[in-house]
């Protein structure tokens, strides 16, 4: 699992941060805060299998995929195979719900969660107005990298 999720840890100490970021993106957004963490901390990062940056597209699968629990899953899986127990887990937009859900399924996993720009629900419903509307997903995925079209197309109904 490390392997195929380009998984890394850095730094030493006490504490272990895991860093997850969210769609679009992949580790490499945390690389301008990395050397003030692993100073004081040991830091895992990794790429969601949507990622770009993971070198097997085949990986990705739409029907699994199709909710969070199966990232969720990939996390604990992760952290198992890296013998990792309670760590900090900092999840940005769509990883903090993905964090939320590994947490609850493996508690002795995680021994907090930060959410960044996480919003429970990406789309709008009859009770949620503050969520995303289809129109504006879809003028994202207009826009969007090629390379992520197949992820893109998951997460517009996650």
């Amino acid at each position: 699992m490390s392997t195929a999720m380009n998984a890394k840890i850095i730094g030493s100490g006490e504490e272990t941060l895991v860093l997850a970021h969210g769609f679009g993106t992949d580790q490499s957004i945390w690389d301008k805060v990395l050397p003030y963490l692993t100073d004081h901390c040991q830091v895992v990062v990794f790429d969601w299998c949507f990622s770009g940056s993971v070198k097997d597209p085949d990986l990705y699968d739409a029907a699994k995929y199709s909710t969070y629990d199966a990232f969720a899953d990939d996390i604990i899986c992760l952290l198992d195979e890296m013998k990792l127990k309670s760590s900090v887990f900092v999840g940005h937009s769509m990883s903090g719900m993905i964090g939320c859900i590994a947490s609850i399924k493996r508690p002795d996993l995680f021994h907090k969660l930060i959410l960044v720009t996480t919003s429970p629900r990406f789309i709008n419903s009859e009770t949620m107005k503050e969520a995303l509307n289809y129109q504006m997903l879809s003028r994202y995925s207009q826009v969007s990298n090629p390379t992520t079209s197949n992820g893109l197309q998951a997460f517009l109904f996650l």
